[in-house]
């Protein structure tokens, strides 16, 4: 058997834009993903359906998997010839322990590419306004790991250097060890005024901040019960975050939003809300797999009803692989929702919504549920769809790590499944929803949601994106 590839890949700080493109395009071709805590799970949905998922993750009280099992898990993945991905937080070379990975595979002889990423300790400060570096505030930087394999845990460190020679210093994962982190720094030379901020989940809709001087940054911390991971940056460059914070002015920073969706396409309602600012979970995550469809009688109905966006292109895709000219249809075209209506008008079609259907002629609902309560319709499933087991757990962790405040139904056929998959977690919906803001896009989503025994707060009068958007950053977040 032919021996597999591993790669070594920074995921970047938690905003899943920040991921390098090579970085991505490994994820896409990954047989086997070996994923960290701080990896943000979202990157996992571009991997492909069938790949393995295997969780590695670390917190100070206990380790999944201690570092040695990871090693043996790449050498014996790729041993079996699989493409493998090792996903880090972060850089894989900044506290990422690859090179003890990196030479665990050489041992094996077995081929690796490493590929770094924006390190947290860069791109959590500035997503917080502070450039770690500035002509007239800091020549110099420095990251430090804030514990290490000293007996107390505590950093042993070359203190008198970093006061003397370093303008701004980074300590990574030290929460637990600041008040021996400020006293060191104190004790050998640094000015007790001088700034410290302490960044949580840096880049992420999540993202906090608690700022201080080293002498009193230590009660601020206690008092807040601020906790990792967070980066802790000490320096008077800190001094510039007044004048230059940026993410924290956007319009939807704050936001923790769950949304509920229906398609295994990457949401385009997701990207615009992240966009603003948002933190979003998205769940369920579907598989989907395309069924074969019988077309001859296509041509004989009246109307056809598309129950969503991917049963558009799943339907012209058969008539492409049948050789069927389309203008041998003499239906009309309606879709379930807007977002199959304009999926039909990116194929060139002017499609009516479901609501005003005429109920005479003919129907064909093409799509992969059978959700439409309709008379004498035939139906042309494209699709299988089912819900992805491997990403229960992980929507979990997810749910763990964050505080959603936000709850969003864009579709009505949006809430049955939603509620299903929480089942499947064995998660309750009114424990999970208890104190946050449930909004619907559209009348049948209201009604979906009020069926399930949900109160929803506010509901935009028209189910865009736009006026979804408008909406959350004009409302308080409850």
């Amino acid at each position: 058997m032919e021996t597999g590839k591993v790669f070594l890949v920074g995921a970047g700080p938690g905003d899943v834009r920040l991921i390098t493109v090579k970085g991505l395009e490994a994820i896409k071709q990954a047989e086997v993903i070996l994923y960290d805590r701080l990896a943000n799970p979202k990157l996992l949905e571009y991997a492909p359906a069938d790949c393995e998922l295997i969780y590695c993750g670390k917190l100070p009280d206990r380790h999944t998997l201690r570092q040695e099992n990871i090693n043996d898990l790449l050498v014996e993945k790729a041993l079996k010839g699989k493409v493998v991905v090792r996903l880090k937080g972060g850089d894989p070379g900044v506290f990422g322990r690859v090179g003890e990975e990196a030479a665990a595979l050489a041992h094996y002889q077995i081929p690796f590419e490493i590929v770094p990423g924006i390190s947290s300790g860069i791109a959590a400060p500035l997503y917080a306004g502070i450039p770690v570096t500035h002509r007239e505030h800091a020549e110099s930087f420095a990251v430090v790991t804030a514990h290490d394999k000293s007996k107390d845990g505590k950093p042993m460190l070359d203190w008198e250097g970093l006061v003397r020679g370093v303008d701004t210093i980074a300590f990574y994962m030290g929460v637990g060890n600041l008040p021996y982190i400020c006293e060191s720094l104190i004790a050998h030379g640094k000015p007790s005024s001088t700034p410290v901020i302490l960044i949580q989940w840096g880049t992420f809709g999540r993202q906090k901040t608690l700022q201080g001087t080293l002498e009193d940054i230590t009660v601020k911390v206690q008092k807040a019960k601020f906790s990792n991971p967070a980066i802790i940056l000490v320096g008077d460059v800190i001094s510039l975050r007044e004048k230059i914070s940026w993410f924290e002015k956007m319009p939807l920073y704050g936001r923790q939003i769950l949304l509920a969706r229906t398609s295994e396409s990457v949401s385009g309602l997701a990207k615009e809300l992240m966009e603003k600012g948002a933190d979003v979970i998205e769940f369920p995550k579907w598989k989907k797999t395309i069924l074969p469809v019988d077309l001859r009688k296509v041509a004989e109905y009246d109307r056809i009803l598309f129950s969503s966006p991917e049963s558009v292109s799943e339907f012209f895709n058969a008539m492409i692989e049948e050789e069927i000219d389309i203008r041998k249809i003499k239906a009309d075209f309606y879709g379930g929702s807007s977002k199959s209506i304009n999926a039909l008008k990116g194929r060139g079609f002017i499609a009516g919504h479901s609501q005003d259907m005429p109920k005479e002629g003919s129907l064909l609902v093409v799509g992969d549920d059978r959700q439409y309560e309709v008379e004498k319709a035939d139906f042309l499933v494209t699709s299988k769809k089912e819900l992805d087991q491997q990403f229960l757990p992980i929507f979990q962790r997810m749910l763990e790590e964050a505080q959603v405040n936000t709850m969003v139904f864009p579709s009505g056929a949006s809430v049955g499944v939603f509620i299903e998959g929480l089942k499947k977690c064995g998660i309750d919906l009114f424990d999970l929803l208890e104190d946050v803001q449930v909004v619907c896009m559209g009348q049948h989503s209201k009604e979906q949601v009020e069926r399930a025994g949900l109160e929803s707060v506010g509901m935009p009068v028209s189910a865009t994106r736009e006026a979804l958007i408008d909406y959350l950053i004009q409302c308080p977040i409850v």
